[in-house]
């Protein structure tokens, strides 16, 4: 059995151009926001093995994308009871994640107040 997760490589098949695509080497083109938050949310995913619940932020930055995600770390009934986490993920102008970290664990019927 191989427990191994292998990821794709970037190219047209996600949506995001690179430079190995027959353009000549130039740099890929910039991530779009919409694309930022499917990659975040995709790798984010891959390296928690939770279920993300929402973005709840994001940023353009000189060197790629900020992105907050929403993740649901521990589920319970009533689902307003159930414990949530706020994660900062950091993509490279290519997409690629470069970090993450958790910001913030809450109950999910908790206000912002804290």
């Amino acid at each position: 059995m191989n427990d191994r997760h292998e990821r794709p490589e970037s190219g047209a098949a996600d949506g995001v151009p690179d430079a190995s695509d027959g353009t000549g080497g130039a740099e890929a083109a910039p991530l779009t926001a919409a694309q930022a938050i499917r990659r975040a949310s995709e790798q984010l995913r891959e390296l928690l093995g939770r279920e993300l619940d929402s973005v709840s932020g994001l940023r353009r930055g000189a060197d790629g994308w900020e992105v907050d995600v929403e993740v649901v770390e521990l589920p319970r009934v009533p689902d307003s009871t159930s414990v949530l986490a706020s994660y900062r993920v950091d993509l490279a102008r290519d997409g690629e994640l470069v970090g993450y970290a958790r910001t913030r664990r809450y109950s999910r019927g908790q206000l912002d107040g804290r």
